[in-house]
């Protein structure tokens, strides 16, 4: 079972910047999980929410803002960043693209010309990219993508209508029916499961064959599951 780094690992460093990312390394994860968004001037940045105000004392919306005038205030991570870092240290990549957002497909669209841009580093390093979201039409055009194709759930119904080959699903799903797991690996899908962090969730995801779970503690995850 694959770990991933949920925001590079949340739950010890700040959700989605350098030094998450740099620790999730160092914590001996699989890959990174991070949320894209574009900022006024058409640039992919790491950022979770649609504004800056639960992560410092601005309130910046991020579609309205460039990304000089956000590098100034708040110096958001760089998706080409958080790309060539993968690359470099042989990170898998699960992308997150949050909608609904003004610039809609938009940033789908930036996002998969890039990841062409660098397709021999890609493929010359050996990480997986997966692309999911909650959205079944952005899930629609990253199925246009080369790459792995996720469709985030939080409702189990939600997996009868998947057109992706992975059900990204809520661990409460999980937890309260063990048999989704094995139903949806008859239907051909990968399944992964977020965010898991208890130590007994793991253990349970393990048992049940997940493919990968998210955790905002990679470390953690890795020490209970055994893992060298």
């Amino acid at each position: 079972m694959l770990i991933y780094a949920h925001r590079g690992g949340a739950g010890e460093f700040p959700e989605g910047s350098l030094q998450a990312y740099l620790g999730a390394i160092k914590a001996g994860s699989d890959g990174f999980e991070c949320d894209l968004r574009l900022t006024k001037d058409d640039q992919i940045i790491c950022y979770h929410d649609p504004t800056t105000k639960r992560l410092s004392k601005l309130d910046l919306k991020i579609a309205n803002t460039t990304l000089s005038q956000l590098k100034e205030q708040v110096d958001p991570l760089g998706f080409v960043e958080l790309l060539e870092l993968a690359i470099a240290n042989k990170k898998d990549l699960v992308i997150e693209f949050k909608h609904p957002v003004p610039s809609r497909g938009l940033i789908e669209k930036k996002t998969h010309q890039l990841l062409n841009q660098y397709a021999e580093q890609i493929k010359s390093s050996g990480i997986k990219i997966s692309l999911i979201s909650f959205s079944f039409l952005a899930t629609l055009r990253n199925k246009k993508s080369s790459h792995q194709t996720g469709f985030l759930i939080n409702r189990k119904y939600l997996a009868r209508v998947n057109p992706s080959q992975v059900v990204a699903a809520n661990l409460e799903i999980i937890k309260a029916d063990h048999n989704f797991v094995s139903t949806q690996k008859k239907r051909g899908r990968k399944v992964m499961v977020w965010t898991v962090n208890e130590p007994e969730d793991l253990i349970l995801c393990k048992k049940l064959g997940i493919d990968a779970v998210i955790t905002d503690y990679p470390a953690r995850a890795r020490l209970t599951l055994g893992y060298s």
